[in-house]
């Protein structure tokens, strides 16, 4: 195996960014730059928003592509590696294998039985059996990460504390069987628990069940709360929010959204304040443990 460049020592040298969707990997990548290192971005084909990324050095990679990415991420002396954005679970059948992926497909399918933190934790420790660091996100650039507080004009009240407090209890309790990172709940009661579709499919699904009269609570009561799970491995897959969220919560008639502060990331922070003021809803980070 070739060890990589001794220049590319832990913070040191260039950073690799493997992009999913979503604005995420490049909220990272801008202000990864701003702090003077430089970054290669390793986007996947289909996901990646090309325009957004060919604005820096980067290698387009098809999932399954691990022996292309590992040997273009040595070659560009990147040791330190991110994964972050949108990917959801791919069928073993739709990924792209290459030979270093094939003999890497015991691993992979015990993994893909598990949950995605069993999943994600599992693609992490491949990448460090290759003589990579998997970093967090926020590690990195530490001004993503959302703090205790409102992020806009609204604050959440009395009722939607409570709401908050039900949430976290339900997150944490559920986590441990490595279930989805977000809830909603109104009034005391649970509407939603995140499973595979993601948040903003379960927020329409909050929506169409508004419309649909299933829904008993008035419109700007209730509450989605996001939350990591208590054995999450916090390099990979942090809770995160974004301005589709925002406008998620306000389709479905929520009051608002809360974070577990500094174990969630924000998207795009100006315009997600700028939405949520608009539509009157409230963004905040709130501390692992929350009372009414």
């Amino acid at each position: 195996m070739t060890e990589p460049p001794t220049a590319t020592m832990s913070g040191e040298g260039p950073l690799a960014i493997v992009c999913g969707g979503g604005s995420l990997p490049l909220a990272v990548a801008d202000a990864v730059k701003r702090s003077g290192r430089r970054v290669v971005l390793f986007p996947f084909r289909g996901w990646a928003d090309r325009a957004a990324v060919e604005s820096y050095p980067h290698h387009w990679i098809a999932v399954g592509q691990f022996g292309r990415l590992r040997r273009l991420a040595r070659g560009e002396g990147c040791r330190d590696v991110v994964l972050i954005g949108t990917l959801v679970r791919p069928s073993l059948r739709s990924i792209r294998l290459d030979w270093t992926t094939l003999r890497l497909m015991p691993r992979l399918l015990r993994a893909f039985r598990g949950g995605d933190d069993h999943l994600l934790s599992e693609v992490a420790r491949i990448f460090e059996d290759s003589g990579f660091r998997v970093v967090g996100a926020h590690s990195v650039a530490p001004e993503i990460l959302v703090s205790v507080g409102p992020l806009g004009a609204n604050r959440p009240s009395a009722r939607d504390h409570s709401d908050i407090a039900r949430a976290l209890d339900l997150l944490s309790t559920i986590g441990r069987f490595d279930v989805g990172q977000a809830v909603v709940v109104a009034e005391g009661h649970v509407l939603a628990i995140e499973a595979a579709e993601g948040t903003d499919r379960m927020l329409k699904r909050i929506a169409d069940l508004r419309k649909e009269g299933h829904i008993h609570a008035p419109t700007g009561v209730g509450v989605l709360v996001k939350a990591p799970k208590p054995q999450q491995d916090q390099r990979v897959d942090l809770p995160a929010i974004g301005p589709a969220t925002v406008e998620g919560v306000a389709r479905a008639g929520l009051a608002g959204l809360a974070v577990v502060a500094g174990s969630a990331i924000v998207a795009e922070p100006e315009e997600v304040v700028r939405r949520a003021d608009a539509a009157k809803i409230f963004v905040a980070g709130v501390p692992h443990a929350t009372s009414p």
